[in-house]
This record gives C-alpha cells, sequence and structure tokens, in this order.
C-alpha cells in the first residue's frame, strides 16, 4: 500500500474527452477527479494531460512520443477511440493499437497494470452533433459498443481496470456543452463519480 504521505503522480491520456474540449479546466474529468480525491485526503499532484482533440490511437501514440514522460507515474488513465469510430476504422485496427498504447500505459505506471484505469468511449451518437450530420445513432452505438467491448476485454486481460461510462452518455443526452457534442461539466461529474471508486481501488 502507498504511503498516504506521498505525493501521487498522475498521467491522463486521451482525445478531446479528456482534455475538456468546451470546458473550463478545472471542469475537465483528469482534473475534477484530481480536486474529489484530494477532498478524500489523497495527495496527488494535478494531472499531466496527453491528449488533444481529434486524435485517434495512432495520434495518441505520436503525442506521446513527443512528450517528456518519466515513468513512474502511480496514476495513468486511457480513454481513446472515438475518432477512430467516427473516421470508420476497423475495429482490428482498433484493437492492435489499443493494446499497444495499453502496454505503454502499464510501463508508465512503473509496470503496475492495477495502477492503469482505462475509461470507455461515450456515446456522441446521442448528441445533437450527430442529428446535424445526419448519422445513424444505432450504427453509432453498436461500432462503439465493438470498440468498448475491446478496450474492456484487453484492460481484463492485462490486469488494467476498465470504468465503462459510456451508459451515463446515454442516459444523459441533455448533458452537453454549448458545441452540442462534447459533455458538460455536469456529465463529467456524473463520469468522475463512477471512476473514482475505481480509482481508489488503483492506489492501494
Amino acid at each position: 500500500m502507498m504511503s498516504a504521505a506521498a505525493t501521487l503522480h498522475y498521467l491522463a491520456l486521451g482525445d478531446s474527452y479528456t482534455i475538456g474540449e468546451a470546458v473550463d479546466a478545472q471542469q475537465r474529468w483528469p482534473a475534477e477527479l484530481v480536486q474529489r480525491l484530494r477532498k478524500a485526503g489523497v495527495v496527488i499532484d494535478d494531472p499531466r494531460i496527453i491528449a488533444t482533440t481529434g486524435w485517434t490511437t495512432d495520434e495518441l501514440a505520436q503525442g506521446m512520443d513527443a512528450a517528456s514522460l518519466a515513468p513512474a507515474y502511480d496514476l495513468v488513465t486511457l480513454q481513446i477511440g472515438v475518432n477512430n469510430q467516427y473516421r470508420g476504422r476497423t475495429a482490428d485496427d482498433y484493437r492492435d493499437e489499443f493494446a499497444g498504447l495499453l502496454a505503454r500505459a502499464i510501463m508508465l505506471a512503473g509496470g503496475h497494470a492495477a495502477h492503469v484505469v482505462v475509461v470507455s468511449i461515450p456515446d456522441w451518437g446521442v448528441t445533437r452533433f450527430a442529428r446535424e450530420q445526419d448519422r445513424d445513432p444505432a450504427i453509432i452505438a453498436s461500432e462503439l459498443d465493438a470498440y468498448n467491448t475491446i478496450a474492456r476485454d484487453e484492460s481484463h486481460r492485462a490486469g488494467a481496470h476498465f470504468v465503462d461510462i459510456t451508459g451515463i452518455s446515454r442516459a444523459h443526452p441533455e448533458l452537453v456543452a454549448d458545441d452540442g457534442l462534447h459533455p458538460s461539466a455536469a456529465q463529467y461529474a456524473l463520469w468522475v463519480e463512477a471512476i473514482e471508486p475505481i480509482v481508489h481501488a488503483a492506489l492501494h
């Protein structure tokens, strides 16, 4: 068990959802997670976020290559894949690239797979943006379910944690930012309610 007095280091890997497109910096879910952990007595620094709106799995890998990432982090979260689905990439390609990212996340966590938490992809098919783009929500849901099944299976196989927030996005389509696509701060707060208990387990 880690000492409560030690300052923990957190790395968040992802895309627009991790960087909090369309919300304030303190409303990004990794930042909200840190705030809640601190209130619970966890001594943890601000998250190091490697994420950019629009990134696919391979682009996240390139972003990690370009960043100076010094292991070991005490917590690593990974949420990636929505842009693979949006661009019509195959599930097989996603599996290969996600598995590679997960292996890198575990390495960055000092080889401790239990310190890695994978967060599922929300369903953007329920949003106003999807309707405006005339995209079929049933197809989006089906493809994202396939992606999330891959992420869950790969996470469990590697010994990492997996948190499913997709149901939250489907249950609260009204909780979106002004852009009509990305989650609002209120939705991110609901995600953190689901993520925080798993992170506590990862840290102990």
